[in-house]
């Protein structure tokens, strides 16, 4: 029996999902974050708010009781077609698990979840731009590179 809980994320998560987005770019970017935890944490609690009701969904990890880890579905959906099939794909973003919790598999049961309920929507593909930490665990849980997939940057650099 394993020690960790993976949920859907409710409202009550709200706090605990922004104080985990807010570790997880700390340790992605390191220093000279040009925001304040608690203005960020408020900013991103508002938005999780507005977002959760439509087309994103949350998963939560919690090791006794405690949030350790998040990962993020949005859905997308597709142009209807006359011919059968899904009508929305997965974007799966900001996937974390806290140091201290690595290696115990809790990526993997996250990443487990949203599969599982990726086929109970019937949704058509589900797709990542991993990290290249993150790229492998992607890899073992069954995500492959894409036969054909192009993509244009308009971001400036």
């Amino acid at each position: 029996m394993s020690d960790f809980v993976i949920r859907r994320a409710e409202s009550d998560d709200m706090p605990a999902l922004a104080a985990l987005r807010w570790r997880f770019k700390v340790e992605e970017e390191g220093d000279g974050v040009p925001q304040g935890e608690e203005e960020f944490t408020a900013e991103c609690e508002e938005w999780l708010r507005t977002r959760m009701t439509g087309p994103w969904c949350a998963w939560l990890t919690e090791v006794g009781g405690q949030p350790c880890g998040h990962v993020f579905v949005s859905l997308v959906e597709k142009v209807p077609s006359p011919y059968p099939g899904s009508e929305a794909l997965g974007y799966v973003t900001n996937f974390y698990v806290t140091p201290e919790q690595r290696n115990r598999g809790l990526g993997r049961a996250l990443l487990d979840e949203v599969t599982r309920y990726a086929r109970a929507h019937q949704l058509d593909t589900l797709i990542v731009w991993p990290s290249e930490r993150s790229a492998p665990l992607y890899r073992r849980c069954g995500f492959n590179p894409p036969i054909e997939l192009l993509e244009q940057p308009v971001a400036p650099s």
